[in-house]
């Protein structure tokens, strides 16, 4: 296969993946009216995932706090994936730290009535489920992107986001094109621009 042949095949590979997830754009549209709310009663949004899905993260919370499209009043989303004192302290000090590090983070910053957005290409990651998890016990609203079956994640959110894909790179593509859609549908409600 020459590599034009390989390039075409992975964005029809993408296109088809997106056509599966049109199926989504209810709770995507659920997940945007959820951290609406949750800011107009003065919340805040935590960001989280790993890997790939940790920059997702970083992403989501520059285009809220910066801007996305429209020039207005910063918004409040921390990415939990940034603080590397925290994150290298609780991986080295606690036997199962890796699993515990956004879960004590959310502990720490998380009130009743913000909103835990996760995202996990398995819908398995132990340290979003533990975070949802204490999200729960605090009283947050969850919101998962995730892929393949949705996982454990799925049954832990309050809304769930998946791409069934089975493919990292086509699911994050798809969780890409969901916190686009988000963040403009937030922009929009907030400031109707």
């Amino acid at each position: 296969m020459s590599n034009t042949d390989l390039i075409k095949k992975r964005i029809q590979e993408s296109i088809d993946a997106k056509k599966v997830f049109l199926a989504e754009a209810e709770n995507i549209g659920k997940a945007a009216e959820a951290i609406v709310e949750c800011f107009k009663a003065s919340g805040k949004v935590l960001v989280f995932g790993n890997g790939g899905s940790a920059a997702d993260s970083q992403h989501i919370s520059g285009e809220l706090v910066a801007k996305f499209m429209i020039e207005r009043k910063a918004l409040p989303v921390i990415a939990l994936t940034t603080d590397t004192s925290i994150l290298t302290a609780l991986s080295n000090d606690y036997p199962d730290g890796f699993a515990r590090i956004f879960e004590r983070q959310v502990e720490a910053l998380a009130k009743p009535g913000d909103v835990l957005l996760g995202l996990s290409t398995s819908g398995n990651s132990e340290n979003i489920i533990r975070a949802f998890n204490k999200g729960k016990e605090i009283g947050t609203i969850n919101i998962s992107l995730t892929g393949r079956d949705g996982g454990k994640i799925k049954l832990i959110s309050d809304i769930n986001i998946n791409s069934s894909s089975k493919d990292t790179p086509r699911i994050q593509e798809c969780h890409i094109v969901a916190y686009h859609a988000i963040c403009e549908l937030v922009e929009k409600e907030m400031f109707k621009k």
